[in-house]
């Protein structure tokens, strides 16, 4: 057994486990020992875990991993908990610069807990019978309902996630509802197999497919199973989306050391 160091985050009920990695420490993680880290009857619990690794050229790096122990595409909660983490690791700058799997990113904080993170801009999105298919860093299916609060997220995700089309790679399905002033949405996420609180990624893409025809820059507010968010946007074109802004709140629940099983 080995003691390691954690700080637990969530950003709108979006948990992470987050450890500085400057030093290249855990670097010896194994798929299996991330997986008991993240479950949530034997482990500490989180929807994922993330390492704040050195980067040359940039104020950090970022690399995520799934519940399921396998490293993965871009988490934008993800992203935004671990700007709150770095800035809690003595990282100051006014504008935090990083490297994620899906590229660079840059963000901004206001407070002590709300973060700006910049997604990627999205160029093409697929557009089926009732659905929308775009990828925000990661790959997510955006489907349209009239009662979000009532639908079966687990069941009916699973049944896409796992459709012949997506079962090997697997895709985010989210289900969005317009509410008075901005849209509900709730999202099953691959990797974690079920339904989480809130998606950072997944309120991207939804948001971005709420705005109208016209060319401007849009602001949508979210809410999530979890809390609030915010997507700032301006649409460039018929399916082109640029400077993408996905905003909210990222806070410590706590920190601790955890003994992991040895490899």
């Amino acid at each position: 057994m080995s003691a390691i160091h954690f700080y637990k985050y969530q950003g709108t009920g979006n948990d992470f486990v987050i450890m500085d990695n400057r030093n290249g420490q855990y670097d010896f993680l194994t798929e299996e020992q991330v997986h008991f880290l993240c479950d949530r009857r034997f482990g500490i619990g989180a929807d994922g875990l993330m390492l704040l690794n050195r980067q040359e050229g940039y104020d950090f790096g970022m690399k995520y991993y799934n519940a399921d122990g396998r490293e993965s595409s871009m988490c934008g909660n993800g992203g935004r908990c671990l700007v709150a983490f770095a800035r809690k690791m003595g990282l100051d700058s006014e504008v935090l610069k990083f490297i994620a799997i899906d590229g660079p990113h840059e963000a901004t904080m206001k407070g002590t807990d709300w973060v700006n993170l910049k997604m990627q801009d999205v160029n093409g999105v697929e557009v089926g019978n009732l659905y929308f298919y775009l990828n925000t860093g990661s790959p997510h299916f955006v489907k349209f309902v009239e009662n979000v609060k009532a639908l079966d997220v687990y069941e009916e995700g699973r049944q896409i996630r796992y459709n012949e089309r997506f079962k090997a790679v697997g895709t985010n399905v989210n289900f969005v509802q317009p509410t008075d002033n901005g849209i509900f949405v709730r999202t099953y996420e691959r990797g974690v197999e079920d339904e989480t609180y809130s998606c950072g990624t997944g309120v991207t893409a939804a948001a971005l497919m709420t705005s109208g025809t016209e060319e401007k820059t849009y602001t949508v507010p979210v809410q999530t199973l979890g809390g609030g968010l915010e997507v700032r946007f301006t649409k460039t074109g018929e399916r082109a989306y640029e400077d993408i802004w996905l905003c909210g709140p990222a806070t410590l629940v706590f920190e601790g050391e955890i003994d992991i099983p040895a490899k």
